[in-house]
């Protein structure tokens, strides 16, 4: 279930610019206090973001933050109902800059930094891993982090990591990312394997030789030892390698 609560950031000024934009949101208030900027805002971004989540499927819950503003801010109360739009950023996720404009007779937009965070649950490091260890259930778990800080990418699945090699060292608790993780050789050159034939239900098997590394799901040459011919086989597993009859 996606939860949120409300707050708002230490910021103190906001940009001020008579543009008008179109509408991506309306909110029935036509007054321009701060604080009705603000929650005009927050509920903006509350439904977008709601929306995201649903859209994309995603299972999460959000905090949104928006910028304090001067009390002594007035502008022109607005004859027309208040828009909003989420300016350039693709998601509404991370630090953002949310647009409130009048549309009315004497138009004006306020630019308002908010800030939207998006926890999920995440693969971590459960203990100190060394480069080059090839991960197992032990190795990972799942812990919720704050992904509109995690520029590097994550991960939400433990079979997106089971049977990968680390590129470089984690400390515990620290989230794994793609770029940490290679795909674990399980098949090396010189290895023998079992080439499996498959078409439909049926499937006949013979004895080969590995004549490269291969990963899970790669194709690699191997050599069938009872015709000497060397064909292009898809690692399916340590010593196993499959091909299409």
């Amino acid at each position: 279930m996606t939860i949120f609560r409300r707050g708002r950031l230490p910021y103190r000024n906001v940009l001020l610019s008579m543009l008008c934009v179109f509408s991506q949101f309306t909110h029935a208030s036509t007054l321009s206090h701060p604080q009705q900027l603000i929650d005009v805002t927050e509920q903006f971004l509350e439904q977008t973001v709601s929306e995201y989540l649903s859209r994309s499927a995603i299972d999460a819950r959000y905090e949104v933050e928006v910028a304090r503003l001067d009390p002594r801010l007035r502008l022109n109360q607005c004859d027309q109902t208040l828009t909003t739009s989420l300016g350039s950023a693709a998601i509404p996720v991370g630090r953002l800059s949310v647009r409130v404009s009048c549309e009315g007779s004497s138009p004006w937009s306020v630019f308002i930094p908010s800030h939207v965070r998006l926890y999920r649950q995440v693969l971590v490091a459960s203990r100190s891993l060394l480069r080059g260890t090839v991960l197992t259930d032990a190795d990972v778990s799942l812990a919720e982090r704050d992904v509109s800080i995690l520029t590097q990418g994550y991960l939400t699945r433990h079979d997106e990591a089971l049977g990968n090699k680390l590129t470089r060292p984690v400390q515990p608790d620290q989230v794994i990312t793609p770029n940490q993780l290679e795909m674990a050789k399980v098949v090396r050159k010189g290895d023998q394997v079992v080439i499996t034939a498959r078409s439909g239900s049926i499937s006949v098997r013979m004895p080969g030789e590995a004549m490269a590394d291969g990963v899970t799901g790669k194709q690699i040459p191997v050599k069938n030892q009872r015709s000497g011919r060397t064909i292009k086989a898809r690692v399916t597993g340590p010593g196993q390698v499959e091909v299409a009859m």
